[in-house]
């Protein structure tokens, strides 16, 4: 079940991998050349399924190429894989300049608010300022209004400290300490206004810097910059490099593993041979007979038989 399935997966995950990095590339490419987006696209797909057909070129005929047409399809695979980066590269950074714009105009309308704040709070502390002067006058004026109404004298007559009214010094001093009233009155009100103001705006940098949004999707991008105390443009750079380096090549590599692992599949099979062929491998060997021995002859046997071939003769010859 492993060597039928398997196969199967790795295909299926360097599909996914490669589309997704086709994708990414060709509508990088298609942003970067906007003047002729259609053509860019047709262009970059067949370079990309290109490429794919060459990853298992070089891996099943390796062997039977050319040294030259092996060299050029490597070099042409190596800048292919160049080129799907560059696109990913584009588009992802395209994705988070989006993004960080977003943020600039928070920022900016952020700074905005802030700017504002800082002058309700200068107003607010003149306010507060003036009401302090004021509480001062208020104070002097009652002291003054309860020790400058009367004026007191020694009778010269019984010789008894004699107490008057002072009614020209009391009139000044209530209305002074009217007026100062009235005016720390209008101060207070204003002061109520300024935090008023500087409440409403604390909650709209609030309601600006907590939009769910943006909150999602650069809140790990800032809390890694404050970490690390590096610029969020320079992490993310990082962040692209990572992923284009591994982004494409793992695409190429599961296609080579995909053509390996459906190699492992295949079963083994014997040649095909013809019937002549498989009936002179599958006939019995044939029976050779050894040969006998010849009889031993003694060297002088010729002579010995000239010898009896000579006396029979000479038997016939007498008889």
């Amino acid at each position: 079940m492993k060597q039928k399935v398997f196969p199967f997966l790795i295909a299926l995950s360097a599909l996914a991998v490669s589309g997704s990095a086709a994708f990414y590339s060709i509508t990088g490419l298609s942003k970067l050349f906007a003047g002729a987006s259609t053509e860019v696209i047709i262009m970059a797909s067949s370079l990309e399924a290109a490429k794919l057909v060459m990853a298992s070129l070089l891996y099943q005929y390796w062997d039977k190429l050319g040294k030259l047409l092996r060299t050029y399809l490597t070099i042409a695979l190596l800048v292919l894989i160049g080129i799907t980066s560059a696109g990913i590269y584009g588009f992802l950074s395209g994705a988070y300049q989006d993004t960080a714009n977003k943020a600039s105009v928070v920022d900016k309308e952020t700074q905005v608010y802030k700017v504002k704040k800082e002058r309700f709070e200068q107003t607010k502390l003149d306010y507060t300022t003036e009401k302090q002067r004021l509480d001062n006058d208020i104070s002097q004026l009652r002291g003054a209004l309860a020790t400058g109404s009367t004026t007191q004298s020694i009778d010269a007559k019984t010789g008894q400290i004699v107490t008057r009214a002072n009614n020209a010094n009391r009139k000044t001093f209530e209305t002074q300490l009217n007026s100062a009233i009235q005016n720390k009155q209008i101060v207070d009100d204003k002061i109520v206004a300024a935090n008023d103001s500087i409440t409403a705006l604390d909650m709209k940098i609030l309601e600006i810097e907590s939009k769910a949004e943006l909150a999602g999707e650069l809140g790990p991008l800032k809390y890694i910059s404050k970490l690390t105390g590096k610029p969020m443009d320079q992490i993310i750079n990082w962040f692209l490099l990572v992923i284009i380096f591994v982004f494409d090549p793992l695409a190429i590599c599961l296609v080579i593993a995909a053509n390996i692992a459906f190699s492992q599949l295949k079963p083994k099979t014997t040649p095909e041979v013809s019937p002549k062929e498989y009936q002179i491998y599958n006939s019995p060997p044939p029976i050779v007979e050894e040969p006998k021995p010849e009889p031993y002859i003694h060297p002088s046997a010729p002579l010995i038989q000239k010898i009896k071939k000579r006396d029979d003769d000479n038997i016939i010859k007498y008889t």
